[in-house]
This record gives C-alpha cells, structure tokens and sequence, in this order.
C-alpha cells in the first residue's frame, strides 16, 4: 500500500504522534521545576495544533506579530506575549487586543514605553528585552543604565505592569556542541541575575531557545520559558542534539524529478519557497535540509551523507551518495527534513499528518 500515493507536490507532514509527545515532554519538564510554561506558537502557528498544547495543560502563548496574537485571540487564548518588540504602527489593532486579552509586550527604548504609556488603550504587561549574547535585539545586559530608562516611564503608567526582562539567547543555535549550549545557559542566567540585582526589584526572568531548554536539565533560576521549535524540530536542531531523530515531527515530501549520479546528485521538487534558505553547515557546506525515504507510512532513518546542497526557486539539488542514489527512481519521493521547520511552515501553509488529515495554518485556513 502507498501510504503516501496522494503527494503529488512538496508537502509538509506532520508525525503528531512525535509532536504531541514533545509537547508533553516540555510541559512536564517545566511544570515539575514550578516554571511557567509559555510556548512559542510561531513554529506550529495553527489553531487546531494549539488545542494539543491546551489539552497538556498550557494555558499561556507566545507568538512573533501582532497578526499572531489576533488569529490566536479569535481562538481562545486569552493571555499571550508578543515576543517581538512592540511595533507602534499597530497600537490600534494592540489597543482593541489589550481590552480583550491579558497581553504582554515588549520594550527596548524609552520612546516605545512612553508611547505605549499615552496611546495604549488598555492594561498590558511590560517585558524589557535584554540582548545577553546573540546581538540580535534587545539592550545589552551590561547596561542597566540604559533599562532603568525604559523602566521608569512604564512604572508611571498605571496600566503597564512591569513584569521583568526577556531574552531570546538565539546564540545558541551556533553552538558546536550540547555542552556549549549548557555553557551558554548559564551564562544568559548569570547576566540576566547580574542585571536584575543592580536594578532591584521583583522582576521575573524569561528565556525561550529551544536548544537550551531542550539540553539543559536544571532550568531553575528562571520563571518563565518560552521555547517553540521544540514541538516539532528540525535538521539543525538534530544536529545540535537538541533532539533525537525519532523525535522531529515534520518533513516535506518531495517528488524527484531528475537524477544525475555522475555528480551523486538528484533534484526534487522542492525549492526555496517550500523549504526556505535556512541553512545549517554539512560537512563544511551549506546545507538547507536532511534526507530520508519512505518507509512505509512514516519516513525512515536518515540517509547517510545526503543533504540539500542547494536550492532556486522550484528546484532542490541533494547530494546523494551512490550506494544509496542507485535505489532512488524519478518519480519517488524523498522527505526533506529542512534545516528550520520555522519558515518551512510559513511557507507551506498546511500539514498532511501521517494517515492523511489536513490541518491548516493561519496562512492557510482551509
């Protein structure tokens, strides 16, 4: 039986076995160190996967835009964090869901405080975003002079709570091995004590890497996390170690299209507009995904050796050695695992699980 015979096209999908269990691995993980569970909805970004996580007991989101946290407001959620500093071009669309949702924002400089202060129409929390490594965003965790001048206009308004400072240590996923990313935890924690013990004060502390609170065991010290990719993880999380094989959740299927064993290559049909131009390193090149073949109604082990070497708009070029090139046909499908499932899933819009069901995104909502 072709368990796959209706892919005619890249298509993303979905194990929600693996992804469900993710959920309740990280659920548990934080519910027994007493840290608030608050995961990034901006990998899954679907109301229907959303219900997976309220049904382990999540009852506070994270999301990356404003038009996040309205799709995920129109589904229930009613106290999300907009991780991404606030956009004040948007206060309207920000004051309708302050009145509607317990909302949390973000802020790195007295003028958005101040602005949020006079034109916000309703109660929101205050995070302060702290850069403590990856240069990203956020004011240097070094500078508490420099917070203590956001803090001071969001302690006037009485209807902003200063609830703390909030980091992304995105530095992590550059890190050579688990170890490193252990060592990169404690040090985002030390700054962010460091900082929150010159400015005084009761402000909780949250983080959000994926790697890190996939990695580190003891989390405790933080009140709060926030991580997204977990659910479903990727390429680069596996090489990482942020995961095990058996535990990524999405890959996209792709028809092969051409071979070319001269080179060790094939081209799928699979470009930079299914799986994006997120790229890891293999073997001293870039590669933007791992490869697996069917294997009856899942995808199996990773192929030794293969990977994405390149890809143009409609077309992925893989590397793949010959003793495994010699039993791939045009025609078959290979599951790319891409190197992060992030914008993969932006573009693609929807998921075919493993049995067949179509679950859709907020890109795509039938």
């Amino acid at each position: 039986m072709d368990f796959f015979g209706d892919i005619v096209k890249p298509t993303l999908v979905l194990n929600p076995q693996h992804a469900r269990s993710n959920i309740a691995r990280m659920a548990e993980k934080a519910h027994t160190q007493g840290i608030r569970f608050r995961p990034h909805f901006k990998t899954h970004q679907s109301a229907a996967i959303g219900e997976w996580f309220r049904a382990a007991g999540t009852a506070f989101i994270t999301v990356s835009s404003v038009d996040m946290a309205v799709y995920f407001a129109s589904h229930g959620w009613d106290d999300i964090t907009i991780a991404f500093p606030v956009n004040l071009r948007q206060m309207d669309v920000l004051s309708a869901l302050a009145r509607k949702i317990h909302l949390g924002l973000l802020v790195e400089s007295p003028e958005s405080a101040a602005a949020l202060q006079e034109r916000l129409g309703g109660p929101a929390d205050i995070w302060i975003k702290i850069d403590t490594g990856s240069h990203r965003t956020g004011i240097p965790w070094d500078q508490p002079g420099a917070v203590q001048t956001v803090i001071t206009p969001i302690k006037r308004a009485p209807k902003l709570t200063l609830r703390g400072l909030l980091t992304h240590a995105g530095q992590t996923y550059a890190a050579s091995s688990p170890d490193e990313i252990r060592r990169i935890y404690l040090s985002t924690l030390q700054r962010l004590h460091s900082l929150r013990d010159t400015l005084g004060g009761g402000l909780e502390i949250s983080v959000g890497d994926t790697p890190a609170c996939s990695i580190v065991q003891d989390l405790s010290g933080v009140d709060e996390i926030r991580p997204g990719n977990f659910i479903f993880y990727d390429a680069e999380q596996y090489l990482l170690g942020s995961c095990a094989w058996e535990e990524i959740a999405v890959a996209v299927a792709c028809p092969v299209a051409a071979l070319h064993p001269e080179r060790e290559e094939l081209v799928v049909y699979g470009g930079a507009i299914h799986l994006s131009k997120d790229f890891m390193e293999v073997q001293g090149r870039p590669a933007y995904g791992l490869v697996a073949l069917p294997e009856g109604d899942h995808w199996g082990n990773l192929i030794a050796g293969a990977y994405v070497r390149s890809l143009s708009q409609e077309h992925g070029v893989v590397h793949v050695p010959a003793a495994a090139l010699k039993n791939i046909r045009v025609g078959d499908l290979l599951f790319i695992i891409p190197a992060h499932s992030c914008l993969t899933i932006t573009a693609l819009g929807r998921y075919r699980t493993l049995s067949g069901e179509i679950i859709p995104t907020m890109n795509v909502e039938a």
